[in-house]
């Protein structure tokens, strides 16, 4: 019982949020000494952080698993703060004026989750291609072909327009046909693939391949963020009036 007192009584102290905030700081400052020195880090954007930190030795990944665990404690200690908050002050008369900062809260624990989430899934890949080319989608059976490069050029010879049309298929049957534009990438089992950069003489693109499993919770948490400041900062405007 006492265990659990001073569990309760740690996750819902503000100290414990000041403290793992300045931790975090602290972690961040020294992956930037860390990050420059050491070639590993390249290869973390083409796979998700999670699979890659396993892979490295300690030395060079503990300021990110300190990180990763004191966010976890922030997050516990947000949700604990929150409930108490509405708990404690359900009762006054000004409701929306109450759950106006639990509301930014939720839109933070959202935001953390999009990171988590593509921490665990999270990938990105680029590949030269041309006409014809076919390439084995990380983590599936889907195989992308290239089915033709369409490059229009002006009279001086600089690119005006473009598109790629592209196929999906699995076990050599077509699942799918799309057409890359500029600003209007193909989207595939939450796969987005656009190019990044191309060439007229001879045709060929630079194809690039991302999946951010968390970008939606990113979004929504971010909606949710600004509604809570927005409604905190009109009612306290409306209060002083």
């Amino acid at each position: 019982m006492i265990l659990l007192k001073q569990i309760n009584k740690f996750f819902l102290s503000m100290r414990t949020t000041l403290w793992s905030l300045g931790l975090v700081l602290i972690m961040f400052l020294a992956g930037a000494f860390i990050m420059p020195g050491n070639t590993a880090f390249k290869a973390l954007h083409h796979m998700p952080l999670l699979e890659w930190i396993n892979k490295q030795p300690l030395n060079v990944t503990w300021w990110l698993w300190g990180t990763i665990i004191i966010l976890a404690v922030v997050a516990v200690n947000t949700l604990f703060c929150s409930v108490e908050s509405i708990v404690k002050k359900r009762k006054v008369t000004q409701w929306l004026l109450l759950i106006s900062p639990q509301i930014i809260h939720v839109g933070f624990l959202f935001i953390l989750l999009a990171h988590f989430l593509s921490a665990l899934g999270a990938y990105q890949e680029v590949a030269a291609a041309r006409e014809g080319s076919r390439m084995k989608l990380t983590g599936s059976n889907t195989v992308l072909q290239i089915k033709d490069i369409n490059i229009r050029v002006d009279y001086y010879g600089y690119i005006k327009d473009w598109q790629v049309v592209i196929e999906y298929s699995e076990g050599g049957k077509t699942i799918q046909k799309d057409i890359i534009r500029p600003n209007q990438p193909s989207i595939f089992r939450g796969l987005n693939v656009n190019v990044k950069n191309l060439k007229a003489y001879p045709e060929e693109i630079l194809l690039q391949l991302n999946r951010e499993p968390g970008a939606t919770w990113a979004l929504v948490g971010g909606i949710v963020f600004m509604i809570g400041i927005v409604t905190l900062i009109i009612l306290k405007i409306r209060l002083e009036k």
